[in-house]
């Protein structure tokens, strides 16, 4: 899944194609919103909320988004034709561009003044101007027997963390995934750490958090299972975390990471 970073820089890229102009084009490709037509009304703006994108019109309409798994915008030109059985969600366009919101997860329309219905339950997004770590801690705490590897994934705590850069915070912090919330001090330098780590990428595709940016060296732990850790040489670990059918993946270094 996209994380709030990708998220972040897809927005950018609507942005960019879409604002300040008029729709020539709106396609609702979903049943609830199979009639609705924007086309003339002018976007004002898209914007990223932890994985969530709220596109904002002119009417006081509001287009929400979200990539879930394989979810992605592309951005053609004004004459761009979608082949027969392609996964497209949504169209919108405008005299300059194309934007074709491939096998979205979620598509909605809704008044502006009631986009909290959709994400007024998100936390502290790591990436936007609401951005308060103290407020992100105060959330975790609150359920101090949850592990954190779940934890840090819930978007209610804070928006924007997937499970790359769950490992990669982790890992650097020398935290094992199943440790309690509640046995963890330092919290407040464990989500800090996680929103460094994802501003530092907003300017580039992919995830580097070793600093190396050449291929097969950008991360500690996330898609190295079976291989050896960085510092300590230990077989990274693979498994899964969460109730089913929520289980998500999780690596760690048992040696960096001990119980």
């Amino acid at each position: 899944m996209p994380e709030g970073d990708a998220v972040h820089r897809t927005a950018a890229r609507l942005r960019s194609a879409l604002d300040g102009r008029a729709l020539t084009r709106s396609d609702f490709r979903v049943p609830r919103h199979a009639t609705a037509d924007l086309t003339g009304r002018e976007v004002l703006t898209t914007l990223s909320r932890g994985k969530h994108l709220l596109t904002r019109v002119e009417g006081g309409l509001t287009v929400h988004t979200h990539l879930r798994m394989d979810g992605s915008w592309r951005i053609a030109g004004p004459s761009a034709r979608v082949p027969p059985g392609d996964q497209v969600r949504l169209i919108l366009a405008n005299r300059d561009c194309t934007a074709l919101g491939r096998k979205l997860g979620m598509v909605d329309l809704v008044r502006t003044e009631d986009e909290a219905r959709l994400v007024g339950h998100l936390g502290p997004d790591l990436l936007g101007p609401d951005w308060d770590p103290d407020e992100a801690v105060r959330r975790l705490r609150e359920e101090p027997g949850r592990t954190i590897g779940e934890a840090l994934l819930d978007q209610r705590n804070l928006a924007g963390i997937g499970t790359i850069y769950r490992a990669e915070t982790l890992f650097l912090r020398g935290i094992w995934p199943w440790r309690r919330v509640g046995e963890i001090e330092e919290l407040g330098g464990l989500v800090s750490l996680a929103q460094r780590l994802l501003a530092a990428n907003l300017e580039h595709a992919g995830t580097v958090t070793t600093g190396d940016r050449r291929p097969g060296n950008a991360t500690w732990v996330y898609g190295r299972a079976g291989r050896p850790c960085r510092r300590c040489g230990t077989r990274i670990s693979r498994g899964e975390m969460g109730a089913q059918p929520q289980e998500r993946l999780i690596l760690w270094c048992a040696g960096c990471q001990p119980r």
